[in-house]
């Protein structure tokens, strides 16, 4: 090859090399900050995943903690009493509850001074948690007996077969 040859093929070839030489410098200024970005959102990746099994173990720990709480052996628990008729108003359901503690208070030979029953009350934790589904009845009984006498109407009372909450005696 001649010089006019080589002068003729240099303007091509240094341009060929500016050209892979922008297009090296293009490449490489689009990839790095494409990696940077990648190793950013790796390390918040990281980041989350060791947030995430922190919160998965606490997670566990209440759920544990709970079921530990609610795991109540309810094999000598009462039932709550359950009428055959549906549809009946709160008086008609606990009725024959009342049978029952009234016929409690005449075998241990106790006389009620006064009874007072107030159906439903709004402060009864039944009524709030289920209303609708539920009645209570809240029964206030002032009674003349002897100490022996009340004390096994309130063995009978704790005998029932079926759930009575005694919230208050006063004697």
């Amino acid at each position: 090859m001649d010089k006019d040859a080589m002068k003729a093929l240099q303007m091509p070839i240094l341009l060929l090399v500016v050209a892979v030489l922008i297009f090296v410098i293009g490449i490489v200024m689009y990839i790095v900050p494409k990696a940077q970005s990648i190793s950013g959102l790796s390390s918040d990746y990281n980041a989350k995943v060791k947030e995430l099994a922190d919160k998965e173990r606490q997670y566990d720990e209440v759920k544990a903690s709970l079921m530990e709480a609610t795991n109540i052996d309810l094999t000598g628990a009462k039932d709550m009493y359950k009428p055959m008729d549906s549809g009946l108003d709160a008086e008609s359901i606990v009725a024959s509850q009342f049978n029952d503690i009234l016929a409690l208070l005449r075998s241990n030979s106790i006389k009620a001074r006064s009874v007072d029953y107030n159906y439903n009350p709004p402060e009864d934790p039944f009524v709030k948690g289920a209303g609708s589904k539920v009645s209570a009845c809240h029964v206030t009984l002032s009674l003349i007996a002897s100490y022996k006498n009340f004390e096994n109407f309130l063995r009978d009372l704790y005998k029932h077969e079926h759930f009575l909450d005694i919230a208050k005696v006063e004697i």
